[in-house]
């Protein structure tokens, strides 16, 4: 494949929806549900399931691998998830509320020749995916393989995300950017309104504190836009995030790629058509 960062993209933005489902899905809700977590609001039930392949992690730990989160949230999740839950128990919730869910959404493409192909590309991608200094790829890719395919292929769509968005975090430290600058820069270049980025739990002094220093290193207009300073070390982050997770596709080759790809695209399309997912997140596929 060379250095083909617009297909590693592609090939992101056609998997992230697919594990993306895990904190979105009604089927998913009643799972953690039944487990004792509070449904009525998101977070417990999603730092619980990101967070169970890291064992009973703590705050500091959790914070550290998703990065983007203001500590003083994560603190209030993380460690009293696990009161409710052991992490083995929220694995095997998450596998069962992913298996209705994606019954739901494929119907008989579940079963199909198509999707266990999809899941025998994909798991060889996870497979040649590094983990080393990658927590969360790493501790997905300890999990025991699912038999049925679609699991298969929700797990690798894990790995390969997580993969990724390892890989990002240490190309925003290389760029020298914090957590909550991290979010500042990204929404001033537009990839999301701030207040999207506001679920991530920073308060306004820490944003406006953020948003003067990156004013100070020139990566920041006055009103909160991005320079072109800013809008180039953006670009040098992505550029930097796509080679980082070239690997796995580099080794399933460009034919093997291109044909996940053409699999993808219609269960891609059912996940969006949905209406399962936000419209917009913190992510910025698509703006980016």
């Amino acid at each position: 494949m060379g250095n083909d960062n617009g297909r590693v993209r592609q090939m992101w933005h056609l998997l992230e929806p697919l594990h993306a489902v895990l904190y979105f899905a009604p089927q998913v809700f009643e799972e953690t549900e039944s487990l004792g977590y509070d449904t009525g609001e998101r977070w417990p039930s999603y730092f619980a399931l990101r967070a169970a392949p890291l064992g009973t992690s703590g705050p500091r730990q959790v914070a550290s691998a998703f990065y983007s989160f203001s500590p003083r949230m994560v603190a209030e999740h993380i460690p009293a998830i696990w009161d409710v839950a052991a992490p083995g128990k929220v694995i095997a919730a998450r596998t069962r509320g992913v298996d209705r869910t994606y019954r739901a959404l494929f119907g008989e493409r579940t079963d199909s020749p198509d999707l266990a192909e999809a899941a025998a590309l994909a798991r060889r991608a996870a497979e040649a995916a590094h983990t080393e200094g990658r927590p969360l790829a790493a501790a997905n890719a300890e999990l025991p393989w699912p038999r049925a395919p679609h699991l298969v292929l929700w797990q690798a769509a894990t790995i390969l995300r997580e993969h990724r968005g390892d890989g990002h975090l240490a190309a925003l430290l290389t760029a020298g950017l914090d957590s909550v600058e991290a979010l500042v820069s990204f929404a001033a270049i537009g990839a999301a309104p701030a207040d999207v980025f506001a679920s991530r739990g920073w308060n306004e002094h820490e944003w406006a504190a953020a948003r003067e220093r990156l004013f100070v290193r020139g990566l920041l207009n006055a009103d909160g836009t991005a320079t072109d300073a800013g809008r180039a070390l953006r670009t040098e982050i992505e550029r930097r995030t796509d080679e980082l997770a070239a690997a796995p596709w580099q080794s399933l080759g460009a034919d093997g790629t291109t044909r996940l790809a053409e699999l993808l695209g219609p269960l891609w399309l059912e996940v969006l058509g949905s209406g399962m997912l936000p419209r917009e997140t913190t992510l910025g596929i698509g703006k980016v």
